[in-house]
């Protein structure tokens, strides 16, 4: 490693990763080798709060998804005394940092501040906490009951386009921007007895300095509220969701930069250092980003988890009605792009319980039973209100006719009820996959990509890494491990610590130039490409599916 870049020979670096369904941390040393790792799961460790997959769905509301802010308080002190319990010493660790889903929002009662700041390390965060918000129940990414605000955002600042272009991304219903207003619209006393708004990001990090940490640059961005080209809060759009907000938000802060020293509730309860730093939190998107150390125009993503995502590199975004721009969280001068699928793990689980008794094993082997291209047969699967397509709840299954034939028009495409068990096995992988590559083109990126890093749990599955090399007639990749997040929050902290110490940026690279592979950030080649012989009937079956898609949502269409 250059010289002065190097990180001290004993420290450890701290990643939080609080997702929909559970909080993990991992641990990295000096040589960026996981070391330690430990996961709390909301479900079963904290059942008491009565969550289904880490959430709450509101059969009285539409759409409305939530999940009890509460909980991942007591995460937190659940977590990190797993740590403790496990022989790790904490007080080694000298950076932390974190990833938090993206979107969800967090409201501060007035008064709130003087809590966060007088924790007493005898009692648990719960109880000296469970006063401090203004609502219990934070709005999450799965949420989908704000469209009229998202219409009415848009309209502020002059169309959907225009927002996308100033923000990097048009109104979307989980969007934090329209989950505010529709609480300013619809639980006015919550708004006004709230005196800072924060992500799950900040919000965790908030409870880790013991005062309001600042929403970074690139989980911000995911808000439909700043500036994409500025790295500023939007004036038009914060006035078009809820007056007053801009206090409420806070300054935002570039993702590399330090939120603040680790306050001594956790230094006397855990044993921290006095001196370790708090880097600022990101989102989970951005995060993985950091923890897949992507850095290529032309490479792409695809996480695998409770949602969907692919993303890459640019230097030169071009915003558009569908997918997203985003600050990137390890470059301020470049950007990353993504696109976001709300159904993604659970939806394939779901038709794993109906299909293959509840059995991955059964599955694959499912899928095995079946050709690639699935003799034309294909179908739309949303257990949720789905984002890309902006589509509603619902199953559609088609069969393509003619389709050995290579002509577009020659391929007719007909509606089925139902598909055999192994059929729609390979429809709800394909489908997805085909989806991806069909909107990662509209949105530029090219095809083939350079290569495939896949990440999140079903990245773990060899049939569908084999499914996805075939569709994009790319080799895939994937990482050693698959918390991708809390592995780029640790090395994110690394970072931070790096930055701080040369009181200037320092790219991300020089912390592993030379030594990837000696990592845990190394990846390996798990599916690849060399078979190329469906590629093009693959992108045949895209454009019928995509010419299926534009009619449902001219006919469903929830824009």
């Amino acid at each position: 490693m250059e010289s002065g870049y190097s990180l001290p020979e004993d420290a450890l670096f701290l990643g939080f990763d609080s997702s929909t369904q559970s909080l993990k941390a991992s641990v990295l040393n000096a040589d960026l080798v996981i070391v330690a790792s430990e996961t709390v799961h909301f479900d079963s460790e904290l059942p008491h709060y009565k969550t289904k997959d880490g959430v709450y769905r509101d059969p009285s509301d539409s759409g409305r998804i939530v999940s009890p802010t509460l909980m991942w308080v007591e995460a937190l002190d659940l977590l990190l005394g797993k740590l403790t319990a496990s022989g790790l010493d904490l007080g080694r660790i000298i950076a932390v940092s974190g990833s938090g889903q993206q979107h969800g929002s967090v409201y501060w009662k007035k008064g709130s501040l003087q809590l966060l700041a007088s924790l007493d390390p005898e009692k648990p965060l719960t109880t000296q906490l469970s006063d401090a918000f203004s609502t219990k129940e934070s709005p999450i990414w799965m949420d989908s009951s704000t469209t009229a605000q998202c219409r009415e955002i848009e309209n502020a600042v002059g169309g959907a386009l225009m927002l996308a272009q100033l923000t990097g991304s048009r109104a979307y219903e989980r969007f934090t921007g329209p989950q505010i207003r529709k609480i300013y619209q619809t639980q006015p006393d919550v708004y006004h007895n709230t005196e800072r708004i924060s992500l799950v990001s900040s919000f965790m990090a908030s409870l880790l300095i013991g005062g309001y940490a600042s929403i970074d640059e690139s989980d911000g961005s995911g808000m439909n509220l700043m500036d994409i080209k500025e790295r500023a809060w939007l004036n038009v759009a914060l006035e078009a969701t809820a007056p007053g907000l801009e206090e409420k938000l806070g300054k935002l802060a570039p993702a590399h930069s330090v939120a603040g020293l680790i306050s001594s509730y956790f230094v006397k309860r855990f044993k921290f250092s006095k001196s370790c730093l708090v880097i600022h939190w990101s989102g989970d998107n951005p995060n993985s980003l950091a923890g897949l150390t992507l850095s290529c125009p032309g490479e792409l993503a695809i996480s695998l988890g409770t949602s969907d995502t692919v993303f890459g590199i640019t230097n030169d975004p071009l915003p558009s009605l569908e997918g997203h721009v985003l600050a990137n969280p390890v470059d301020p001068n470049c950007y990353m792009i993504m696109l976001c699928y709300k159904n993604g793990s659970l939806t394939r689980e779901d038709v794993r319980d109906r299909c293959a008794n509840h059995s991955w094993e059964l599955f694959n082997k499912l899928l095995g039973q079946t050709s690639p291209l699935n003799d034309g047969k294909f179908g739309f699967y949303f257990k949720e209100h789905e984002i890309l397509p902006p589509l509603p709840i619902g199953t559609h299954r088609y069969v393509i006719d003619n389709f050995e034939s290579n002509s577009l028009e020659e391929c007719k495409v007909h509606e089925v009820e139902n598909f055999d068990a192994a059929s729609e096995v390979r429809a709800i992988i394909e489908g997805q996959f085909l989806s991806m590559r069909a909107h990662a083109e509209r949105f530029g990126m090219p095809t083939p990509p350079k290569r495939i890093i896949a990440t999140g749990g079903a990245s773990a599955n060899q049939c569908i890494l084999n499914s996805i090399a075939s569709i994009f007639g790319s080799d895939v990749y994937t990482v050693r491990r698959p918390d991708s997040a809390s592995l780029g929050a640790a090395l994110r902290a690394a970072h931070g610590w790096i930055c701080e110490k040369r009181q200037s940026f320092v790219p991300i690279s020089f912390l592993y130039n030379d030594k990837l592979d000696e990592t845990s950030l190394s990846c390996k080649l798990s599916a690849s490409a060399h078979d190329k012989k469906h590629i093009a009937k693959y992108g045949l079956m895209m454009k019928k599916r995509v010419e299926i898609e534009d009619k449902l949502v001219q006919k469903f269409g929830r824009w």
